[in-house]
């Protein structure tokens, strides 16, 4: 994929008066001719023909991104770290409680799993990462995934956990599991008498104390 990057000078504007609205251009052609010109409200042929002839850019009831600080990236991008924190130690906690045979049979990755990438695992896996389409994972160990999963998953553990990832095709011992199950930020399925249970283990959303 190749893409470009540009940083834009946008005004945003409405038209009230027409004539007023021309002459303004008119007059401050030069300052606003490399601007992208965001029209709120109707924009009458008049006002498009005009814009036209003038080589102006513009778009007409467009919403845009607000840019963000320094400061407010900085502060999601930490809270995003701290979650990720949060979900490796409530799932290797899980793992510990659950796994009979966690100490030799774990194997932990923090990669992306691409299009068309397959893993295998003998034994337990935890994935900090997210699960692409087209990508599949097979595991005869307990499988937990902390990110979305959009591939394939095919588990034969004692259980798994996984996001809400409603475009996951999911098999766990030979049998889907339903995604509109999987309502929670993070769910543990486990077989219990022939049955496939379903629970939340995080909420949808973690409440950040202050």
């Amino acid at each position: 994929m190749k893409s470009n990057q540009y940083s834009v000078k946008v005004f945003e504007t409405t038209v009230e008066d027409e004539n007023k609205f021309i002459v303004f251009f008119d007059t401050n052609y030069t300052l606003f001719k490399d601007h992208l010109i965001v029209i709120q409200g109707e924009l009458s042929e008049t006002i498009r023909s005009y814009l036209q002839e003038k080589k102006l850019t513009f778009l007409n009831n467009a919403t845009l991104p607000v840019g963000r600080s320094r400061k407010a990236l900085e502060e999601e991008i930490e809270a995003q770290r701290t979650e990720n924190e949060i979900n490796q130690q409530i799932a290797e906690a899980e793992i510990s409680k659950l796994s009979n045979k966690l100490q030799n049979n774990l194997t932990v990755l923090d990669r992306m799993l691409r299009s068309g990438q397959e893993l295998n695992i003998e034994g337990d896996l935890l994935l900090l990462n997210r699960v692409n389409s087209g990508a599949m994972i097979h595991t005869t160990g307990n499988l937990i995934i902390t990110q979305i999963v959009e591939g394939a998953i095919r588990c034969d553990g004692n259980f798994m956990m996984i996001s809400a990832s409603p475009k996951a095709n999911i098999i766990f011992h030979g049998v889907e599991v339903d995604n509109s199950l999987l309502e929670n930020k993070l769910n543990r399925v486990e077989l219990k008498n022939s049955e496939i249970v379903i629970t939340p283990v995080l909420e949808k959303e973690i409440s950040w104390a202050s």
